[in-house]
């Protein structure tokens, strides 16, 4: 019953990780009746109790939290734009560039849309309402939850913030099946598959009542009912290892599977053509994953300082294992291996950033290094499909290393943080065979949800559309036949 309230980390945990839904008001914390003694002729009578002074947002949480949010739109235009194209070849440089700034465009206007009020209002355990379809009744006044009881951001920083992460997680699809796939196609699937995958995934594992429901037993448990379904489950994930990365990992892999393999794949020269934007992209990933990690404490906190140091150095940590790994194995160490390596740590540290401690991080990033170097090899040869850019590789295997590892590392005994129980105000007995299972629920539900949405989205979009550009569009390149424009011009 504890796991239906022990919410993320104390430290304010995760942004994504649990991110607080966001209400137009939030409750505050019962204030202590003040009673007024008033004169009259025969008796002295009490006045009404003083209402509760409405909650005001910190400005420097807001603060931290909008910049955040830039930060993350960062890493999208022009961070994974830049690092996806510099990996393809020269002819289909403007086409990735192309694809991950209109997804970045459509994903946006969608969220405002319905996104928003589709993740984080309640509804059931796996969607919520269309109560604020086009943000309606979100104003610079309305408020929501963070991880503090008596804590609130305005909406609209949430609003943003949440927005830049379905962003980003649908460009992150589009380098499983680079240089071959249909501009249109790939619009239309990405309206899909946010509607029915990206939203009930952010749902599932972010949407809570908030702090301040919790007051006693009964109303935790009343409120930990409205949560979604995998928060219900005891679920951590601090800012998207399920819901970003597992969850575009999949759809990448399907959609590698059912638009096939890229023409000549084995028999033609297919290096990346500029390791030199790839080297730039990850950097700005790198960057802007500090607002991705530590900006989902919702708070400029203690949890937020530890989100970005654990963000910092698990990184560094993959960087080097990587590279060190690939440097005995193949004799030489690679700046691609470098990049790769860097971007596996980040992805595999997102969802423990703020529940583990540093050291924890450091083992994190490590193995983050070499199992996602075997995933982009030994694994993607096991698979066999054409996963252009190793979207599954990394951001899925290191996605699942991570969700798994937060649930033995958050143990204070390691030097996590635990998780923390609204109802008792204070981190609750740790369970680490419990948590590692809820971990597991998280996982598992990612992969079929995602696996099943992706089948379909793909099927329908092939049969109205089609999939795939002809092969003499795919030879000549797509910045020429898909947009009448070149990268370069020697």
């Amino acid at each position: 019953m504890k796991r239906l309230f022990a919410l993320l980390a104390l430290v304010g945990a995760v942004g994504f990780g649990a991110p607080a839904w966001a209400e137009e008001k939030v409750a505050a914390p019962e204030a202590a009746v003040a009673q007024v003694a008033t004169p009259a002729p025969a008796a002295v009578e009490e006045a009404a109790p003083a209402a509760a002074p409405a909650l005001v947002p910190n400005k420097g949480d807001n603060a931290w939290v909008m910049m955040s949010a830039a930060l993350v739109i960062l890493m999208s235009i022009p961070g994974l734009a830049l690092f996806y194209g510099g990996l393809v070849r020269t002819k289909n440089m403007l086409s990735v560039l192309m694809q991950v700034f209109v997804v970045f465009s459509l994903i946006t206007v969608l969220w405002v849309v319905y996104g928003y009020s589709a993740a984080f209002t309640e509804g059931n355990a796996f969607f919520g309402t269309l109560d604020k379809l086009f943000l309606k009744g979100v104003t610079p006044e309305s408020v929501g939850a963070t991880f503090s009881k008596g804590v609130v951001i305005s909406e609209l920083a949430f609003v943003i913030f949440q927005g830049a992460f379905a962003a980003i997680t649908c460009g992150l699809i589009v380098g499983a099946f680079a240089e071959r796939a249909k501009f249109a196609a790939i619009l239309v699937f990405m309206v899909i598959w946010f509607t029915l995958s990206y939203i009930p995934m952010a749902h599932m594992v972010w949407y809570w009542a908030g702090p301040d429901a919790y007051i006693d037993a009964a109303a935790g448990e009343a409120a930990g009912k409205t949560a979604g379904f995998l928060f219900q489950k005891g679920a951590l994930d601090f800012a998207g290892g399920t819901v970003v990365h597992i969850n575009a990992a999949v759809a990448g892999l399907v959609g590698a599977y059912m638009i096939g393999k890229r023409t000549g794949l084995g028999n033609v020269a297919m290096a990346p053509h500029s390791l030199t934007f790839t080297m730039i992209g990850a950097s700005l990933l790198w960057f802007g994953w500090f607002g991705f990690n530590a900006g989902s404490a919702l708070e400029a906190s203690g949890g937020a300082a530890l989100a970005m140091v654990n963000t910092w150095v698990a990184t560094a940590c993959a960087a080097l294992s990587w590279m060190f790994a690939e440097w005995i194995l193949k004799g030489k160490p690679s700046m691609l291996g470098a990049a790769s390596g860097a971007v596996a740590g980040l992805v595999a540290i997102t969802p423990a950033a703020g529940f583990v401690g540093v050291m924890g991080g450091i083992i994190i990033g490590l193995l983050a290094g070499v199992i996602c170097l075997w995933g982009v090899n030994g694994l993607k040869k096991m698979l066999g499909a054409d996963d252009s850019l190793d979207v599954f590789g990394i951001h899925g295997l290191g996605g699942i290393l991570g969700a798994i590892l937060t649930g033995v590392f958050a143990d204070p005994a390691l030097g996590g943080t635990g998780v923390y129980d609204y109802v008792a105000n204070a981190v609750g007995p740790f369970d680490m065979t419990a948590q590692v299972i809820s971990q597991l629920w998280g996982v598992g539900t990612v992969i079929v949800w995602s696996g099943v949405v992706s089948i379909v989205a793909f099927k329908l979009v092939d049969i109205v559309i089609g999939l795939r550009v002809p092969e003499e569009e795919e030879r000549e390149g797509l910045d020429l036949t898909s947009h009448g424009e070149s990268a370069y011009h020697h």
